[in-house]
């Protein structure tokens, strides 16, 4: 698919953007999504500074990636031990 050239808002500033039309549905709703998590902290903290909104926003999402990333490992790490326990089995 072809690039396209797309402004995405956030924070209440424009940013243009060339994206792969493949991707332009989720980028609007990764905006979308951050816009929504903007306004909560903006509601619960009462915090104004549109920088401190998105730090905090940042860490939130990063606190989350690392979670899923270990988790992930995890998952990997009991897999190849179930079927290391496996393969020694049939070999033996």
């Amino acid at each position: 698919m072809a690039n396209l050239s797309i402004k995405v808002n956030i924070a209440g500033r424009m940013y243009p953007l060339t994206v792969d039309g493949r991707e332009e549905a989720q980028l609007q709703k990764a905006a979308d999504e951050l816009a929504k998590k903007l306004k909560a902290f903006e509601q619960s903290y009462a915090v104004r500074d549109k920088q401190d909104l998105l730090a905090m926003c940042a860490l939130q999402y990063a606190t989350e990636a690392l979670k899923q990333q270990e988790e992930t490992n995890e998952h990997i790490t009991q897999r190849l031990t179930k079927l290391e326990q496996e393969v020694t089995s049939a070999l033996h």
